[in-house]
C-alpha cells in the first residue's frame, strides 16, 4: 500500500494536490468530470471584501506553452462565498482553501477576520494584488510589507494563513522568509509573472490592462527554480506551482521541496488534470515502491 497523505499545516489531506486559485472557480464547474473531494484541497476563486466586477475585455489570450489573463479579481464577494459556495463546498466532504485579496492591509485583516467565523480550512493571502495605499506597488514585492500583512492576518485568525508570494522580484528567499518571520503557516510559490501581448494589426496591447499575468508550462523552470531555493531557507511548507500539467511535473515541484502542488492553467487545457496527477502520483509509487509521497519531499537537495 501507497500513501499520498499528508499533513500541511497542521490539515490532514487525503494527497498534496490542489488548484490554483483563479483556475478553478469554486468547485462546481469540474463535478461533470469528477467529485472535487478527491483533491487534497480546493483553492477556492480569489475573493475580495465586496463584490469586483474585474478588468473589462480583453482579458485573456493564449502564448506559446501558457496564457496571459488580466481577469482583475472578478468574483462575488467573500460574504456571497461564505452563504452560497462553501457550504455546497463542505457537503461535497471538500477541504477549502480560501484565497483573498484585499486593497490595502486594514482590508486583508476585515476578510480573514470574517473567515475566521465560517468553515474555511486555510486562507491563502494573495500578496501579488497592487497596494493602493503605496501608489501601486505589489505587496509582495516588500519584505517589510510581507512581515506585516502577515502577522495582522495571522493575529485574527485560528485558521492556517498561506501567503502566495510574486515572482516578480530580485531575491524570493527574503520575501518567503518575511513570511515566515510574520507567523505564516505556509507558503504558496509562485504566482504569476508580468507579461503582455501586442496585436500587430490594431498596434495596441491584446489585453484591456495591457499588462497580465503568464501562467502555464511556460513558467515552470522559473517557478520549480525558486520553491528550490526558498526550500532550504525556510520551515513552513510550501505549495509548489506554476506550469504543473501532469504527475511528472508534480514530482519534480515535490523533489524541489514543495509538500502540496496545485494545478492551474493545465485545468483549462485538460479537466481531468488533478485526477490525472493523483493517479500518477500513486503509480510512481507503486512502481519504485516507496510507501509514502512525503519522503520524496525535497529529495532533489540530498
Amino acid at each position: 500500500m501507497t500513501n499520498l497523505a499528508t499533513n500541511f499545516a497542521g490539515l490532514k489531506l487525503k494527497n498534496p494536490v490542489t488548484v490554483g486559485s483563479g483556475t478553478y472557480g469554486f468547485g462546481s464547474e469540474y463535478k461533470r468530470f469528477y467529485n472535487p473531494n478527491i483533491l487534497g484541497a480546493i483553492t477556492s476563486k480569489g475573493m475580495t471584501l465586496n463584490e469586483k466586477e474585474g478588468n473589462p475585455p480583453g482579458r485573456s489570450i493564449e502564448t506559446p506553452s501558457g496564457m496571459l489573463n488580466c481577469v482583475g479579481l472578478q468574483n462575488p464577494g467573500v460574504e456571497f462565498f461564505a452563504k452560497e459556495h462553501l457550504p455546497k463546498l463542505k457537503e461535497d466532504g471538500c477541504t477549502v482553501f480560501a484565497n483573498v485579496a484585499g486593497k490595502d492591509v486594514d482590508e486583508y485583516v476585515e476578510i480573514v477576520r470574517f473567515l475566521d467565523s465560517t468553515e474555511v480550512d486555510a486562507v491563502e493571502v494573495n500578496l501579488s494584488c497592487p497596494n493602493v495605499a503605496e501608489g501601486g506597488i505589489a505587496f509582495g514585492t516588500d519584505p517589510k510589507v510581507v512581515e506585516e500583512v502577515t502577522r495582522k492576518t495571522v493575529a485574527v485568525t485560528s485558521k492556517p494563513i498561506i501567503i502566495k508570494l510574486t515572482p516578480n522580484v530580485a531575491d524570493i528567499v527574503s520575501i518567503a522568509q518575511a513570511a515566515q518571520n510574520g507567523g505564516a503557516h505556509g507558503i504558496s510559490l509562485i504566482n504569476t509573472l508580468l507579461g503582455m501581448s501586442i496585436d500587430t494589426k490594431k498596434r495596441r496591447p491584446v489585453l484591456s490592462n495591457t499588462f497580465g499575468g503568464l501562467s502555464g508550462p511556460a513558467i515552470k523552470p522559473v517557478a520549480l527554480r525558486m520553491v528550490y531555493q526558498v526550500y532550504p531557507h525556510i520551515d513552513i511548507p510550501i505549495i509548489g506551482m506554476g506550469g504543473i500539467v501532469n504527475s511528472q511535473d508534480a514530482l519534480e515541484f515535490i523533489m524541489a521541496g514543495a509538500q502540496m502542488v496545485a494545478v492551474g492553467t493545465g485545468n483549462f487545457v485538460n479537466p481531468l488534470a488533478c485526477q490525472e496527477i493523483i493517479e500518477g502520483l500513486e503509480m510512481y509509487l507503486e512502481e519504485n515502491d516507496i510507501e509514502d509521497i512525503n519522503q520524496l519531499v525535497g529529495i532533489a537537495h540530498k
